[in-house]
């Protein structure tokens, strides 16, 4: 099972993990407003180098709060749209049905 680990819940990092069987790999990048133009890079990048595509996703786990406004918009919105093109569940969601994000 290869599980997508999204969370953009801080406004300080990035933070994208993959669990390939009970194994868990992360990559953080330091950001300040840019988090729309870093996170699919590097979610690209650490597919890459665990040799993965990315349908060999079997679903997406994303932090939906509380954190940063913008920052949730941003991983929620990333994890939903894969979802839908992969049609793979997020959050233990079928893909179709949307995540939201949990403002506090």
């Amino acid at each position: 099972m290869n599980i997508l680990l999204i969370d953009t819940s801080s406004n300080e990092e990035i933070i994208v993990g993959l669990r390939i069987g009970n194994r868990e790999y992360q990559s953080k990048q330091k950001v300040g407003s840019q988090k729309a133009q870093v996170v699919l890079p590097l979610i690209d990048k650490l597919l890459k180098k665990h040799k993965l595509f990315p349908q060999d996703l079997n679903a997406i786990e994303v932090n939906e709060g509380p954190g940063s406004f913008t920052g949730l918009r941003v991983g929620i919105s990333v994890a939903n749209t894969l979802s839908f093109a992969l049609k793979i569940p997020v959050n233990g969601k079928a893909a179709g049905e949307f995540v939201e994000a949990l403002y506090e």
